[in-house]
């Protein structure tokens, strides 16, 4: 089909997620209904990925799979929070954006700017007219997808069936993979949007190789702003005067899945450098634990010690 204001759709689905972004801004001004953002963010990728296989029209084997994942992963994450969030209520994150106007809207078009952004590796395979034969690294990418999307969804699951118990309440999330990840689903959710930058690397020419600021984008937005910081400064605040959750803390990973034995006795700069353990994570600990993290490398077989 013909080119729709530009060659790669950029400027349309700009638009596009401008617009749809925008509506449901109005429905939470209008409303004070925030029940639905999440919603809204996840399915936004899956109409910029349908609509631009559709407009495009070449229906190359790439596309399709990659048009797939985004629609997999989409409306998988977007129905599961929309159910959570009226199983369990308001969304906290609102409570200061509720009656702020101007802070509603910086969240909304922070929103627009991240879809619009993840969503470039797939925008530009599909409005591409190159189909070179499947090789190594679409392959590679669609491993990585696959078992990021299973560890997201796994990670979820796990999480929301551990708060649904009653003999639960009060505790932090420890079972399944957040034995080995204090946010597993985080690094499902990177894993998976590297994934799919890997898979589109055989179709990038020249400027388009730019698209990989998706997944970079994506890393750093949950390494420090809206992922982990945020979840981490809760659960310090909740429980940073339990042992167990101390002791949790220094023995799994941020981020990155790996046996408690094996992180708990790595040093602390090695973790920092290669492993995401950094000290905006643990800054509303206790005083004294805040010293034990900057000292943790030469007295990690001194802790106390957990399954």
């Amino acid at each position: 089909m013909a080119t729709v204001i530009d060659s790669h759709f950029l400027t349309l689905t700009a638009i596009v997620t401008i617009a749809y972004q925008l509506l449901f801004f109005v429905i939470t001004a209008l409303l004070k209904f925030d029940k639905v953002t999440d919603f809204a963010g996840s399915t936004n990728f899956v109409i910029v990925a349908i609509l631009t296989l559709v407009l495009k029209g070449s229906w190359h084997f790439r596309q399709i799979i990659l048009t797939l994942f985004v629609v997999l992963w989409g409306l998988r994450l977007g129905l599961f929070l929309l159910l959570r969030i009226l199983q369990w209520g308001e969304d906290r994150r609102f409570d200061e954006m509720r009656n702020n106007l101007g802070k509603l809207a910086v969240f909304w078009i922070f929103q627009a700017v991240w879809v619009w952004t993840v969503s470039l590796p797939v925008t530009v395979v599909n409005a591409s007219d190159g189909n070179p034969i499947i090789q190594a690294a679409d392959i590679i990418g669609w491993f990585m997808w696959a078992v990021g999307f299973i560890i997201e969804g796994s990670a979820d699951q796990q999480k929301l069936h551990f708060k649904k118990s009653s003999e639960n309440r009060g505790k932090w999330c420890n079972v399944g993979l957040w034995k080995y990840s204090r946010h597993p689903n985080y690094f499902g959710e990177i894993l998976l949007w590297w994934g799919i930058f890997v898979a589109s690397t055989p179709i990038l020419k020249n400027a388009e190789w730019l698209v990989i600021i998706g997944p970079i984008f994506l890393t750093l937005l949950l390494l420090f702003i809206s992922g982990l910081p945020l979840l981490e400064e809760s659960a310090d605040k909740k429980f940073g005067n339990v042992d167990g959750y101390r002791v949790y803390k220094r023995r799994t990973s941020p981020l990155i899945p790996l046996p408690p034995a094996v992180y708990g006795n790595l040093p602390a700069w090695f973790k920092s450098a290669f492993l995401f353990e950094f000290p905006l994570y643990s800054r509303n600990l206790p005083q004294e634990e805040l010293s034990w993290c900057r000292t943790s490398g030469r007295k990690n077989g001194d802790a106390l010690k957990i399954g």
